[in-house]
């Protein structure tokens, strides 16, 4: 959608995602210079605590000025940050410069036929047309539910409907720092703010996000066009921030906007093939990481499909590992182990 923040992370993954993280953020950095991406740059991170200030309170940064109870340096030279609609724009720019058509459609289903013990794919039905195939990723974040017909296997992705907004850019620039605040219980916001390289300043982290079950978006509920903002939540995002960071009072909100992001229950994407279907894969339920994630992904997924032996280790991350529901887990963003911003 281009919706998202664009934060990314080298050094927050845990287990499995330590290798996701890690790559991912290098090659994030390779892309940057390769496709000239003007967004891209390092950031670094502070922790934040709403509250009165005392003469407890550290300050690092200079527009953080109004209520807060304390900063702290949260992640010194392992953030960055890039605009998800230039990233993706100039993904899709340099795949289309190297041959690949683009087509805007409407999936309605996969068509197969027998191929010994197994079925092949044969072509993907786009609004009502047969695209030939021998081979297609399902890589739709939460609507990749809708493929558990095509598949036949369960694919409890769980959309995540969370509001942000956009603050047009200041009149003199801000210090670079990424915000992860606490809990504000005055607001109900854990707000993340993003000051970004052309000036403007995205919020996220607002609260009160919508749960939206696989079984509703497969119902047609929430079709991506569809998905806005809560303007409740934007009210309270902007007192929140506001509060911290008074000068902010009098700039433009320039963007309001909603995004659904894709949660699987263990918070571990869906990446693999489809065992029984040759030529179906899967790639999809990165949660609040889709953007960082997303060049190892597509790296994995290409040598996937092309050498069947990826470098990345895919195990655990097995679209077929949801025969049996494991307990739910928290889905939120985490450093490492620990539980940051918003849960879900």
């Amino acid at each position: 959608s281009g919706k998202g923040g664009g934060f990314l992370a080298r050094d927050w993954g845990s287990g499995p995602t330590i290798a996701l993280h890690e790559e991912s953020f290098q090659l994030h950095a390779e892309l940057a210079t390769e496709l000239k991406i003007n967004s891209y740059r390092k950031i670094p991170v502070l922790s934040v605590e709403p509250g009165t200030r005392s003469s407890r309170t550290k300050d690092y940064c200079t527009w953080l000025n109004g209520d807060i109870a304390t900063s702290s340096i949260m992640d010194e030279d392992g953030g960055a940050q890039v605009d998800p609609f230039e990233l993706c724009t100039k993904l899709m720019d340099a795949a289309v410069s190297m041959g690949v058509e683009l087509v805007i459609g409407s999936v309605q289903g996969v068509e197969s036929e027998s191929c010994g013990e197994i079925s092949q794919v044969t072509g993907v039905n786009v609004d009502g047309s047969i695209v030939p195939t021998d081979a297609v990723v399902v890589t739709m974040g939460p609507w990749a539910s809708l493929a558990e017909d095509w598949f036949k296997i369960p694919i409890p992705i769980t959309g995540i409907k969370s509001t942000s907004l956009v603050y047009s850019p200041p009149s003199d620039p801000v210090e670079p720092f990424a915000l992860f605040c606490g809990e504000d219980d005055n607001f109900g916001t854990h707000l993340e703010v993003y000051p970004r390289k052309n000036g403007e300043i995205y919020l996220c982290g607002v609260g009160g996000s919508e749960h939206i079950t696989p079984t509703r978006l497969q119902a047609g509920e929430y079709p991506p066009d569809q998905v806005v903002a809560d303007e409740s939540r934007v009210h309270a995002a902007t007192a929140a921030f506001t509060k911290m960071c008074p000068q902010f009072r009098t700039q433009e909100v320039q963007q309001t906007q909603a995004c659904m992001r894709p949660c699987p229950p263990d918070a571990l994407p869906l990446m693999g093939k489809v065992d029984h279907l040759k030529g179906a894969y899967i790639s999809a339920g990165h949660n609040c990481w889709g953007i960082l994630w997303a060049p190892s992904s597509g790296k994995a997924m290409a040598e996937l499909i092309m050498t069947n032996k990826p470098k990345l280790d895919l195990s655990a991350f097995s679209p077929h590992r949801f025969a049996k529901q494991p307990p739910r887990s928290k889905r939120g963003r985490h450093q490492g182990e620990a539980a940051v911003g918003e849960q879900w």
